[in-house]
């Protein structure tokens, strides 16, 4: 089925407007489905509409190539995206050591408070140790 006239005019400017680079709703990348973005229709209509399809690959016969400002700015976010993964991984170890290192800390905290107890403990033993020792005396 065919599309409307209005839905052809649609399409036509649409297309006028992606090949002279100047898109209004769409990135502006020569594709099917950014014309459809730029008329505004589905990509069904898109498909139904032939006659303009026909005049599309006429106009865009030969693949969409990147411009150099495209293929730095993807190189770029190659090297970023590589970085950060490696930003990640690193952060990642250095979480672990820092987990290690905290669980470290906490048991050598609780062994201090244990041998502080033992150590205020120890002085009291050995007095009573030595009243008793001096009480013996004093009976004996």
């Amino acid at each position: 089925m065919p599309v409307s006239a209005a839905t052809a005019d649609k399409l036509r400017e649409a297309m006028t407007r992606l090949l002279a680079g100047e898109p209004r709703h769409s990135d502006g990348a020569l594709t099917k489905e950014n014309l459809a973005r730029e008329a505004r229709v589905s990509h069904a209509t898109v498909h139904r509409a032939q006659d303009i399809l026909k005049e599309w690959d006429i106009q865009v016969a030969h693949p969409v190539l990147r411009t150099p400002g495209e293929v730095r700015r993807d190189e770029t976010i190659a090297e970023l995206k590589a970085k950060l993964r490696i930003a990640n991984k690193r952060a990642g170890e250095l979480q672990a050591k820092l987990d290690a290192l905290a669980t470290v800390t906490a048991n050598l905290y609780r062994e201090t408070i244990e041998l502080k107890k033992k150590a205020a403990n120890k002085p009291q033993q050995n007095r009573l140790g030595l009243l008793q020792a001096a009480t013996l005396r004093r009976a004996g």
